[in-house]
């Protein structure tokens, strides 16, 4: 911990390089990830403070869109999509994901039921090797369910028929830095 309350007592110490975000935000980008602490939105987007607008949930989950009862998650991205504005939503599954790898193995997650009705969410099961410690397969799947669930977003589904917003796959390899984007065209996650 104390690496990192040093770094806070000296990042303030700038004041100058952030002034101007006081003035507001303007992201382009929603980048909605998992909490995974490997994961590092701004570190692998090279991306300056205002530029993203992040939503990190357990195994970067995107849950039914309901008016009944909304999410923090649904809230996030109506505001990314209706007040700020973004152009672009990338979901960004990674590989070595505990949530996905669960959920491909089918864990007994009874002694963690927080983390078990969470990943509920997350159906269909995804597909892939059970013993793959990447469970590249499984979260590649995963990723392209929650794109699709998106889709079902009323703020979402609007602003894509009126092509003023942009939906992308992304895979993000821990082990190696490496970031594959879901190419369409031949449903295939290729380097960027």
């Amino acid at each position: 911990m104390q690496p990192l309350i040093d770094n806070a007592r000296t990042f303030g110490q700038r004041p100058e390089e952030f002034a101007r975000l006081a003035e507001g935000q303007s992201p382009q980008v929603l980048f909605i990830t998992c909490s995974d602490s490997r994961v590092v939105p701004a570190l692998i987007t090279g991306a300056r403070p205002g530029q993203l607008f992040e939503l990190r949930t357990a195994g970067n989950i995107v849950p039914p869109h309901t008016s009944q009862h909304p999410t923090s998650e649904a809230a996030t991205i109506e505001y990314a999509v209706e007040v700020l504005g973004v152009r672009d939503i990338v979901v960004c599954g990674h590989s070595h994901c505990g949530a996905v790898g669960a959920l491909v193995r089918g864990d007994d997650l009874t002694a963690v039921p927080a983390v078990r009705d969470w990943l509920a969410h997350a159906t269909p099961r995804p597909a892939g090797q059970a013993e793959d410690p990447e469970v590249a397969m499984g979260v590649q799947a995963h990723v392209l369910t929650q794109l699709l669930r998106l889709r079902s977003y009323p703020c979402v589904e609007r602003k894509l028929a009126e092509g003023q917003l942009g939906l992308h796959a992304w895979y993000y390899e821990v082990h190696t830095g490496a970031v594959r984007a879901h190419r369409p065209q031949t449903d295939t996650f290729e380097s960027l």
